[in-house]
């Protein structure tokens, strides 16, 4: 069965959508057990290549269908010739229907199957087939056991469809998960492969469709659509004849006293972005030190709100909120914004005073907040938030017609009518501030080149996140400036500038 290495599909699906898929498989003529031998064999291929020096495995398997996968390839590493252990988590409940059947399977191939018990000797490289996309409680009893011991072991570990406690639909840890070094899922990509928790427990991903692209007529409407170079929105190129006037001036609020860089970050990446003009309104202390840094950025002091109904007539995008403050100078001019009707982003202090309803939200802005922001407006804990975060991401979207960006591991884009989209980009090194800055004044330039909302922060997302995986292979040590150049460069190479 073929797999594909490098390039995934675009759509990701829940796992009820998943198991419709199977179900149509089935349907089609497909029997079930040579669905699980397709599976097998796909894992066995990945495994061989992964780890070409290795020679021996140890199975860890539960009773239901993913168990029956891992039965299956204890039966190819036998017939190879490998010493295979195979651990059996079935508690009262002894494998049924092609389960079953795939266990007698591994018994004809010579392969003994024996109760997990704490303690027992974990070798080779480590299958893990024990909880598949149906966990729906917090793992826990012999199967929390068994999952420590596979995450301290120090071996290798293949999981098989998803690393058994993680949630397929939002990324969650359901009490504790497997630490995996490569995943092979099946059928169709589970959206919490994506984001949440899943980077640190998916490892490599490859896919195998077991021929489900072909039972469904072609990729199946899914949940979300997974953000990669070949399926990006992108402002259309620039004629020779090009001029500022065509591309919108973007002009930021921001920049209290003591964060005027937050600011003056979000004006410059607006300008490297490709917007026509840029404008900055901050405190007056900020204005020498951005046209030192920015000459091209027209920056304005604006001591109070009444000094703004000029600059905002002249812009044809709004960014609002880097280092804004939540003090009478912020809540003023952030007022006065909230009455344009104009392309808006609102990030940082321009959501927190939205949360405390300070503010009304106009129509057809797009947010940007990270988990903690977004508990606010939702009036949930971060907690909470984290433990859905495709259900928290659709319900800022609905709740305040806005695309929204729930920016995180996994960022996750959501239209108030539907539509949500992943990115899985980005970098560790990434955890420092003012990127969410610079992701603002990069969406407010994409809205001023006449990208849709939707689109442009979907683009924005991508361009921030990639730039974070290019710049932050360096190490430690990243600023949030030095993402500017490099999104830069990659906005030319996804979206050439000349026609």
């Amino acid at each position: 069965m073929p797999l594909s290495h490098t390039v995934l599909p675009d759509v990701l699906h829940s796992a009820a959508q998943v198991r419709d898929l199977d179900a149509r498989l089935i349907a089609a003529g497909t029997p079930g057990l040579a669905l699980m031998e397709r599976a097998a064999d796909a894992c066995w291929q990945a495994l061989r290549e992964r780890w070409p020096d290795a020679n021996e495995v140890t199975v860890l398997a539960g009773n239901g269908n993913n168990g029956g996968d891992g039965f299956l390839i204890a039966a190819l590493a036998r017939q190879a010739g490998w010493p295979v252990t195979l651990y059996t988590l079935t508690g009262a409940d002894e494998p049924r229907g092609d389960a079953a059947a795939a266990l007698a399977r591994a018994r004809e191939a010579g392969v003994g199957a024996r109760p997990w018990k704490p303690g027992a000797r974990l070798a080779g490289v480590i299958v893990d087939a024990l909880l598949g996309t149906g966990l729906s409680r917090e793992v826990s009893g012999m199967h929390r056991q068994a999952i420590e011991a596979i995450n301290t072991c120090g071996l290798p570990v293949l999981a098989v469809d998803i690393p058994s406690g993680l949630n397929a639909d939002t990324g969650h840890v359901m009490g504790c998960a497997v630490q995996a070094d490569l995943t092979l899922t099946f059928i169709g990509l589970k959206l919490g492969l994506f984001t949440g928790e899943a980077a640190a427990h998916v490892g490599q991903l490859l896919f195998a469709s077991l021929g489900a692209d072909s039972a469904s007529g072609g990729e199946a409407a899914g949940q979300a659509t997974l953000l990669r170079p070949g399926n990006l929105p992108q402002p259309e190129p620039r004629r020779a004849t090009a001029h500022k006037g065509q591309f919108g001036r973007v002009l930021v609020v921001g920049g209290e006293h003591g964060t005027g860089g937050a600011a003056l970050m979000a004006a410059e990446a607006a300008l490297r972005s490709g917007a026509g003009m840029v404008s900055l309104a901050t405190r007056a202390e900020h204005v020498a030190p951005a046209l030192t840094r920015l000459p091209e950025v027209m920056t304005t002091a604006v001591a109070s709100a009444n000094q703004l109904p000029a600059l905002l007539s002249a812009a044809s995008v709004l960014v609002a909120g880097p280092g804004l403050g939540t003090g009478a100078w912020g809540r003023s001019l952030l007022s006065v914004v909230a009455g344009q009707p104009k392309a808006q982003v609102w990030d940082a202090d321009a959501l927190n005073l939205l949360a405390e309803k300070a503010v009304q939200l106009p129509p057809g802005a797009v947010l940007t907040p990270h988990p903690g922001e977004a508990a606010r407006l939702l009036g949930l804990s971060v907690k909470e938030v984290q433990a859905d975060r495709p259900g928290a991401v659709r319900a800022l979207a609905r709740t305040y017609q806005a695309v929204c960006v729930l920016k995180g591991a996994g960022s996750l884009i959501a239209a108030p009518e539907g539509r949500l989209a992943v990115c899985n980009h980005g970098h560790p090194a990434m955890a420092t501030a003012g990127l969410g800055d610079v992701l603002s004044g990069l969406i407010g330039a994409l809205l001023a080149q006449h990208m849709p909302a939707f689109e442009a922060a979907c683009l924005g997302v991508w361009l921030h996140a990639r730039a974070g995986e290019v710049e932050g292979a360096r190490g430690r040590g990243l600023a949030a400036v030095d993402l500017i150049p490099t999104i830069r460069r990659l906005l030319e190479e996804v979206a050439p500038c000349k026609a």
